[in-house]
């Protein structure tokens, strides 16, 4: 099968500077609709002397917000995107603006530009993401592997909203055999669970051999050879496996962004969170804050501090478990609270102590590690690092997505660290605050259980 068009790094780049370059018509549109058609000189002029400036946080605010990814994107997610992005860039507007002294750009044309360019951004990136969609297609894809294996992933393309990428083949056994028979009928053949190295090698060399995309999964295996050091000594070359832990000077700028920030948010977030003490105090009896013991960097105990979203005696009986979805221990406030990740803003306490990074694995409690690493012994790789509000597996994960699944995002954080990375982080958890599926409980009757039938009409199953 013939690949498309592909969607490069170039072709994204170009797309956001076509988009900062819109964005800065719908700022002067704004203007327009400030003066009604006739834009003072002075006015007009706070704009040329800012205008570079508007396009380079354009760019870079929509690069960290990760707008133009759409391969697992809908035009709902486009939206929330278009217009996080243009928030920010509206504050940014507004600092910049005073930073520069052009105080003839009025505040009121960035209110208006809030509308306008969210509109009109969303109108562009849902032209760009229709016109991504029509030039590369829907791929097809063929899941090689052990039955169980393939099966979860089946389920978890069946799953996702965007039909970017559709299983059409289900291979589970006689992989190799099946693969040179069948990867000419798939753009992606994707490789998951245990398969014997020699064929495994073999399924390598033939896809390669032919540039068909390949997909593996994230076993720990894998993972090891993310981010290696290439060395050459002499006439050999070496591949320098990376540990799962980040470098002394990284984590001293990391921990002197996370004081700053921390900080800053302390004070911004004060008003928000006097009310949240006032209506936690009045909703039920019991204490404002909860503290509950955790695990952080070096496997060191401390305990993390949240608002008490739940009642006071809610695991007086039953010990530690986790919240499930409509669970009744949680109070009226504690439900609005938690949807809003407003429970998490005294973390940022944490956070000032040292117990805690702003991105980092989510820190768990003591039962719940001890159970986890008996049944995964890489588990205790994510305390190489200091625990975090928010991170990788928050952002592209749900609250129900199983432990194994987290450290494989874990793990890659840790991998893949850099500032820029934390960055992009915390720009895409704004986004989660909207989304009602990742800040909900598990499913207390669990997730009904899927078998091959499910899937029979839907896709070739060779077994």
């Amino acid at each position: 099968m013939n690949n498309r068009y592909e969607w490069n790094s170039i072709l994204r780049l170009g797309v956001v500077i076509i988009g900062a370059l819109v964005s800065l018509m719908s700022i002067y549109l704004s203007f327009m609709i400030k003066f009604m058609g006739q834009v003072p000189g002075r006015n007009f002029a706070a704009l040329q002397g800012s205008y570079l400036w508007i396009l380079i946080g354009f760019v870079v605010i929509n690069i960290l917000f990760g707008t133009y990814i759409f391969y697992n994107k809908t035009l709902t997610d486009l939206f929330y995107f278009s217009m996080l992005s243009q928030f920010v860039l509206n504050i940014y507007m507004m600092a910049l603006t005073y930073a520069g002294s052009w105080l003839t750009f009025p505040r009121s044309v960035i209110l208006i530009n809030f509308f306008v360019g969210t509109l009109v951004m969303f109108l562009f990136n849902s032209i760009v993401y229709k016109a991504y969609h029509h030039f590369r297609g829907v791929k097809k894809v063929m899941v090689v592997g052990q039955s169980d294996r393939v099966l979860e992933a089946v389920r978890n393309f069946d799953m996702m909203s965007n039909r970017r990428h559709v299983v059409s083949h289900a291979v589970l056994s006689n992989y190799y055999q099946h693969v040179r028979e069948l990867s000419d009928q798939v753009d992606i053949v994707y490789l998951t669970g245990d398969i014997d190295e020699p064929e495994r090698i073999r399924i390598y060399d033939y896809l390669m051999s032919h540039n068909k995309k390949l997909f593996i999964s994230t076993t720990f295996q894998n993972l090891m050879m993310v981010n290696p050091n290439i060395m050459n000594f002499e006439d050999e070359s070496i591949i320098e496996v990376s540990p799962f832990k980040i470098s002394a000077e990284d984590d001293f700028v990391k921990r002197s962004f996370d004081i700053l920030v921390s900080l800053v948010l302390l004070i911004v977030a004060s008003p928000i969170m006097l009310v949240t003490m006032l209506a936690i105090k009045m909703d039920s009896p019991g204490p404002i804050f909860y503290k509950q013991e955790r695990i952080t960097k070096d496997h060191r105990h401390f305990n993390i501090l949240k608002f008490r979203s739940m009642t006071a005696t809610a695991e007086a009986q039953s010990g530690p478990v986790l919240a499930t979805s409509n669970d009744a221990r949680i109070t009226r406030v504690g439900k609005f609270i938690r949807s809003t990740r407003i429970d998490e803003l005294p973390q940022l306490i944490n956070v000032l102590l040292g117990d805690m990074s702003l991105v980092g694995p989510r820190p768990e409690r003591p039962f719940f590690v001890e159970q986890f690493k008996e049944q995964n012994p890489y588990y205790s790789l994510r305390h190489h690092v200091r625990a975090g509000i928010t991170g990788y597996a928050q952002v592209y994960g749900k609250y129900s997505t199983d432990f194994n699944s987290k450290l494989n995002f874990d793990l890659l954080y840790i991998k893949n660290y850099s500032l820029a990375f934390d960055f992009k982080l915390l720009f895409q958890t704004v986004k989660i605050l909207f989304d009602k599926v990742s800040a909900r409980g598990l499913d207390e009757e669990g997730p009904r259980t899927l078998d091959w039938q499910d899937f029979a009409e839907k896709m070739t199953i060779i077994r």
